[in-house]
């Protein structure tokens, strides 16, 4: 290592008290983290891109500094759902920092990275106060029996008013109007449900009448829309 003129001929003074780094809270622990092997914790938050055209869910289980599993959710353009299937395979294996400093193709994922790095190195994490963290599996947890992401979809024009296009139960068929006009209900069919039965070897017609639902007033509703159609 080289040193100036300047500093070569500067009086060396001791170092005083060095309690080293803040503890953060990590896994049920209290943790100084020096290196990135000192890191574990379970944290999920979002990312976007340039032209902020799309949004990134990342969910992240970090074990001594390694990703042991990640979850890729993507909202936007195409292109993004390849990305985040590259990101899937990129991501586990690699220490947080490797991770941090891979190109993760979309702009939205690379961020979302990011945003996670700094929780988890910070003790933001959801695990933080799980004692020995959260078993690597859990990041499944977010999306339910039929391993699908929970979406919403809504449109709406001042003109027409309101569609419900997709909510978290699933795929809405129909929604249910009052006297007046107002929603007060829908009717869904839950894709995650139906594509499991069809699998199993159900015929198609009856896996989709057998998982349809409603939410709300559905049956008290004067008016049925099909909010793609009508």
């Amino acid at each position: 290592m080289q040193y100036s003129h300047e500093v070569e001929n500067m009086v060396c003074v001791a170092k005083g008290v060095n309690h080293g780094p803040a503890p953060i809270p990590q896994e049920g622990n209290w943790v100084k983290v020096k290196e990135i092997k000192d890191v574990s914790g379970f944290t999920h938050g979002i990312g976007w891109c340039a032209p902020q055209q799309g949004t990134c869910k990342l969910s992240l289980n970090v074990k001594n500094g390694i990703i042991e599993e990640a979850l890729v959710e993507t909202l936007g353009c195409s292109g993004m759902t390849h990305s985040a299937a590259m990101a899937s395979e990129i991501l586990p294996g690699k220490t947080i920092l490797e991770a941090l400093n891979t190109d993760l193709v979309c702009d939205a994922i690379n961020t979302a990275m990011r945003e996670l790095f700094l929780q988890i190195v910070y003790g933001r994490s959801q695990s933080a106060f799980s004692e020995d963290g959260l078993p690597v599996g859990a990041g499944l947890e977010d999306l339910g029996k039929g391993l699908r992401s929970q979406i919403g979809t809504m449109y709406g024009t001042r003109a027409k008013g309101a569609r419900y296009l997709e909510m978290a139960e699933g795929y809405v068929l129909k929604i249910a109007l009052d006297a007046d006009n107002e929603i007060i209900g829908y009717q869904f069919v839950s894709l995650g449900k139906m594509m499991d039965a069809i699998k199993k070897g159900v015929d198609p017609k009856e896996a989709f009448e057998k998982n349809i639902g409603t939410y709300g007033r559905f049956a008290d509703g004067v008016k049925f829309v099909d909010p793609r159609q009508e």
